[in-house]
C-alpha cells in the first residue's frame, strides 16, 4: 500500500509540474515562445504515452488501429517507430531542422524495412487529413521516400541499399 501511493504521489507530482509548465506557457508574453513550449510539451506527453504502450500489451491494444492483425512485437516496433517519426517532425516543427534537413532524417529512417512497414500499416490513418495541410505534405513526401526507397530494394541484388543516399528529390525550401 505505501508502494502505491508512493507511486500516486510521483504521478500527481508530475501532472503538476506539467500543468504548472502547460500554464506558464499560456501566460508567456512571446506567441512563439508560447507555441515552443506547447509543442515541447505535447511532444513529451505523446512520447511518455507511447512508452507505456510500449512497456505495457493492455495499453498497446489501445492503439492497435492497424487494419489486419499485428502481432504485439510488431505493434511495439510500430509504436517506436511511431515515435521516431513524430520526434523529426517535432525538430522540424520547432525550427531545429530545415525542411530539407528533415528529408534526410526521414530517408535515413526509410531504409529500415520495419519502419516502411509501419508507414504501409498507417497509410489509412493520414487519408482524413486535409490535402493543404502541412501534415499530409510531409506525408507525400514520405510516401514518395518509401516508394522509393521499396524500389531500390527490389532491384538490389543482395539486400543492401548501396544508394541509399540519392533516393528520392529533396524537398525545395
Amino acid at each position: 500500500m505505501t508502494t502505491q501511493k508512493s507511486g500516486s504521489r510521483r504521478l500527481g507530482s508530475t501532472a503538476r509540474v506539467r500543468f504548472a509548465t502547460l500554464v506558464n506557457a499560456v501566460t508567456e508574453r512571446s506567441p512563439s515562445h508560447r507555441r515552443h513550449t506547447v509543442l515541447t510539451e505535447q511532444h513529451r506527453l505523446h512520447f511518455d504515452l507511447l512508452c507505456k504502450a510500449m512497456d505495457d500489451p493492455a495499453l498497446a491494444a489501445v492503439l492497435d488501429t492497424y487494419e489486419s492483425d499485428i502481432p504485439p512485437e510488431k505493434q511495439r516496433q510500430f509504436l517506436f517507430a511511431n515515435a521516431l517519426y513524430i520526434n523529426a517532425l517535432y525538430y522540424h516543427q520547432i525550427g531545429a531542422w530545415s525542411l530539407t534537413e528533415l528529408y534526410g532524417h526521414l530517408r535515413v529512417m526509410c531504409r529500415n524495412k520495419i519502419f516502411r512497414e509501419y508507414w504501409a500499416a498507417t497509410r489509412h490513418h493520414r487519408q482524413s487529413l486535409s490535402a493543404a495541410s502541412k501534415e499530409a505534405e510531409l506525408g507525400r513526401m514520405m510516401n514518395d521516400l518509401v516508394e522509393s526507397m521499396e524500389r531500390l530494394d527490389q532491384e538490389s541484388d543482395d539486400g543492401e541499399l548501396e544508394e541509399w543516399w540519392v533516393v528520392g528529390e529533396p524537398p525545395v525550401e
